[in-house]
């Protein structure tokens, strides 16, 4: 069966890493361009469509974060954040900014391909219709990847809206950070790791509150998150 091919856009100044990844990324079946300043990929992102961009935090124009605040104006692109080994304040603000995941640098090849495929991966449903999944006063259109509150839409990345779906799915019910890791992101959840909860908080923030003025999404400390239903 004959694969789509995967276009990717790199936005990183570092060039001689950008020549490493080209061939290695060509090679496992992936387009790839090439941007070395955060306006550069804004404007390639504007003019192309691509399934996954990765993103570097220290670009020469403007960094990673505020090109990822211009990309999240007009897209919902895939972004895989490229971070500074050990710096945790980057892992959080990329993910608060809209990444879908991040990826501390210096890394070797085979992580990131890993990375990349896991957030493809989870990105390419076999769902051939819009099929609609409503709870309370949500709608989500599975294909298209677009939910609705009350009729109005909600700004979504595809990380925040394969979450809610998640967790509506499971109303009522618990779902663990290791399973809404491995589910949303498509890896293990490891031990410090925040990225899941940043999600949940972003997904808390954009859903608002509920008709008894309460959070939709609850915590249950140490375990993970359920979804309340204000259903009967």
């Amino acid at each position: 069966m004959h694969l789509e091919t995967k276009n990717l856009l790199i936005i990183d100044d570092d060039t001689e890493m950008c020549e490493l990844l080209i061939p290695f990324l060509t090679i496992e079946g992936y387009h790839v361009d090439v941007t070395h300043t955060g306006y550069a990929g804004v404007t390639a992102i504007q003019s192309n469509i691509y399934d996954l961009i990765l993103l570097d935090v220290g670009l020469p124009d403007i960094n990673g974060f505020i090109t990822l605040t211009k990309i999240r104006e007009f897209s919902q692109v895939l972004v895989l954040m490229l971070t500074a080994r050990g710096d945790s304040d980057d892992r959080i603000k990329g993910l608060e900014f809209g990444a879908d995941d991040y990826l501390p640098k210096p890394y070797n090849s085979q992580e990131l391909l890993a990375r990349i495929k896991a957030l493809l991966r989870r990105n390419n449903p076999s769902i051939t219709t819009n099929t609609v999944l409503a709870i309370d006063e949500f709608k989500l259109y599975l294909k298209t990847k677009e939910a609705y509150k009350n009729d109005k839409k909600l700004n979504l990345t595809t990380t925040e809206f394969t979450i809610l779906k998640l967790l509506l799915e499971h109303s009522n019910n618990l779902i663990s950070k290791e399973e809404l890791t491995e589910l949303a992101l498509g890896r293990q959840f490891t031990l410090f790791d925040r990225a899941i909860d940043m999600h949940v908080s972003n997904v808390r923030k954009k859903t608002g509150i509920n008709i008894h003025g309460e959070i939709y999404i609850k915590t249950v400390r140490g375990l993970g998150y359920k979804y309340c239903s204000t259903a009967d």
